[in-house]
């Protein structure tokens, strides 16, 4: 198999695994009265950082108004709360309430028990987490990280 024909392969696992993550998802929000946006947002709030509205546009990759509107209709919803920035009293830090940690602990244990990965073996696991998250820091500016856990991070868990 010569590199393009991998590197197409490659991309065609990426594909799958994404449409399959999707799918488990879609259904898990549409119970939880969750668009897929207002879903990928209840996961990537979990991280434990401080996450203003403009670090969650920019992973969720939509412009602050859209992050914005998103965080409102996630605030009515008892999910999540603005709090003040503990430097910055121009800034507000987006947190999970204890119902949007609920709920996000549910999108998590869903999205494991469904995973495609579960096929694979610790070790395997270990070594594909490694791989990925090269061709991920490999592809961002310098100085930036992915918004991927660590191995570490995921254990405190």
């Amino acid at each position: 198999m010569d590199d393009r024909q991998l590197n197409e392969e490659l991309h065609d696992c990426l594909f799958a695994i994404r449409a399959h993550v999707h799918t488990e998802l879609k259904e898990l929000a549409r119970e939880a009265g969750l668009t897929d946006t207002q879903t990928d947002a209840l996961w990537r709030l979990s991280r434990g950082r401080e996450m203003t509205a403009r670090r969650l546009a920019d992973r969720l990759r939509c412009d602050a108004s859209t992050a914005t509107s998103m965080i409102d209709r996630l605030e009515k919803r008892g999910l999540v709360r603005r709090v003040p920035h503990p430097t910055d009293r121009r800034v507000k830090v987006i947190q999970l309430t204890p119902e949007g940690c609920a709920l996000r602990d549910r999108v998590v244990r869903h999205t494991t028990e469904h995973s495609p990965f579960a096929r694979l073996d610790r070790e395997s696991r270990l070594r594909l987490h490694a791989l990925l998250r090269q061709a991920v820091d490999d592809t961002r500016p310098t100085g930036e990280t992915a918004d991927v856990m660590a191995p570490s991070e995921k254990e405190q868990r």
